[in-house]
Parts: structure tokens; C-alpha cells; sequence
């Protein structure tokens, strides 16, 4: 075969692949372009009461020396069991989690220490009970321990309570089939309003469960809320046929 021969044949072998290629690519807009989907949100909300609740309660004592700092510790943790014993709580509900012991004389500025306040001790206390109710009202009465001699550290720590929910998954299931039956329901009208039928799912993302507070508080921290809001939503994604 001569060279121009061998050019014509190769240009021909070219223009066959392209053209397949074109039709091939035809094909593939064609097959997408087949069928029709929408996809909707379905949501579901709870409004729940937590079922558990946290009250961490840090106290200070001062004194000349360690012995004088613990003993007054004694005294301060013996008043604040005898305040929850008299809530209702019991010892199982009460836990010590750390003490702390600072030595003022210790510390950068010993000159301007008071030889009666050099030891400092900081107990931190935690409550922990299923009966909010109480643990919330408890709170409320912070001032009867005052009244007692006890020392609350000046932080963020004694901030009061904190409540959660841990039973999502009893609501889960059915929050799940009603989310769904949402999503199913504006698929529909969607489909109703562009003159078709709601197919076979296509895809589903059942998303994030969302656990908040049951009323939006701006500047308040939400889990001091005894009352949550549960929340699901469902994104499905669904054929749509003539």
C-alpha cells in the first residue's frame, strides 16, 4: 500500500472512532436524561424532658497550715452531703473527683500572701441523678450551703446543673417512618404539580439526629435546659414516572 493510501485508510479508521465516540456520547445524555428525580427533606421533632442530670460543685478552704486547710475541707464536704442527704440524694448519687492543694508561699507572689491563708485546698464535687426535678430545685436552694460556711470557687464550674437525654434510640424508629412519610408526602405534591407519579426510591440519607434545647435562649448555655428538643431529618431522593 502507498503512503497516501495508508493516510486516506488511517483518516477513515479516525473518523469511524469519532463518530462512535459521539454516538456513544449521545447515548449516555440519552440514558440520563431517561428519567426524572426529586429529592425532598422529611422531618420529625420531639420536644423530651433529660432523663439525667450533672451537678458539679467545686468548694475552697484556707488555712495556716495543711492540717488546718483538710480539716476545714472535712467540714465544708460533710455540710454539702448533709444538704443533697436532705434533697433526697444519696451517697451512690455523690462523688469526689479531684482535690487540690496549692501552697501560696510556693507561688510567684509569696510576699503578699496572709500567713492564715497559705495552704488552699479545692474540692471538686459531683452530683449525678435521673431525678432532674430535684437535682434543678436543689440548685435553687445553692444559698442554704452559704449559709453553712461553705466556699464556692469563683468559675465557670459551679455554673449549676447540666441535663442530657439518653433515650433517642427509644425514639428513633418511629421518628425515622414519620420523617419519611414527610419526605414521601412533598415528593408527591411536587409530582402532582409537574403532572406525575412519585417512583421507586432512588436514594435515602437518613441524616443527623439533633438533640437542642427545647426553647432557643440567645447568650444562655443550652444544656442547663431540663427540656430538649429531638430532631431528625431525612433527605430522599425519589424517581419520578409519567
Amino acid at each position: 500500500m502507498s503512503s497516501l493510501s495508508r493516510i486516506i485508510a488511517g483518516g477513515l479508521v479516525g473518523l469511524g472512532v469519532a463518530a462512535g465516540g459521539l454516538l456513544a456520547g449521545q447515548s449516555l445524555v440519552e440514558s440520563r436524561l431517561g428519567y426524572r428525580v426529586v429529592t425532598v427533606k422529611g422531618l420529625s421533632e420531639r420536644e423530651v424532658k433529660a432523663n439525667l442530670g450533672f451537678w458539679p460543685i467545686r468548694f475552697v478552704t484556707t488555712g495556716a497550715t495543711l492540717e488546718q486547710a483538710r480539716s476545714q475541707l472535712e467540714v465544708s464536704e460533710r455540710a454539702v452531703k448533709g444538704f443533697l442527704g436532705t434533697n433526697g440524694f444519696t451517697e451512690q448519687d455523690m462523688t469526689v473527683q479531684n482535690i487540690q492543694v496549692e501552697d501560696r508561699m510556693a507561688g510567684y507572689n509569696a510576699q503578699g500572701t496572709p500567713p492564715e491563708s497559705r495552704f488552699v485546698l479545692t474540692e471538686d464535687f459531683l452530683v449525678r441523678s435521673t431525678e432532674v426535678d430535684k437535682l434543678q430545685a436543689s440548685a435553687r436552694m445553692i444559698g442554704d450551703l452559704l449559709k453553712s460556711g461553705v466556699v464556692f470557687s469563683a468559675d465557670a464550674y459551679n455554673a449549676g446543673p447540666s441535663f442530657v437525654f439518653t433515650q433517642v434510640n427509644d425514639l428513633k424508629g418511629d421518628m425515622l417512618t414519620e420523617a419519611t412519610k414527610r419526605a414521601k408526602e412533598a415528593a408527591e405534591k411536587f409530582a402532582a404539580e409537574s403532572g406525575a407519579k412519585v417512583g421507586d426510591i432512588q436514594s435515602a440519607n437518613q441524616g443527623v439526629i439533633e438533640i437542642t434545647p427545647a426553647i432557643e435562649i440567645p447568650n444562655d448555655r443550652p444544656e442547663k435546659q431540663v427540656m430538649k428538643k429531638v430532631r431528625v431529618v431525612t433527605t430522599i431522593t425519589y424517581f419520578l414516572k409519567e
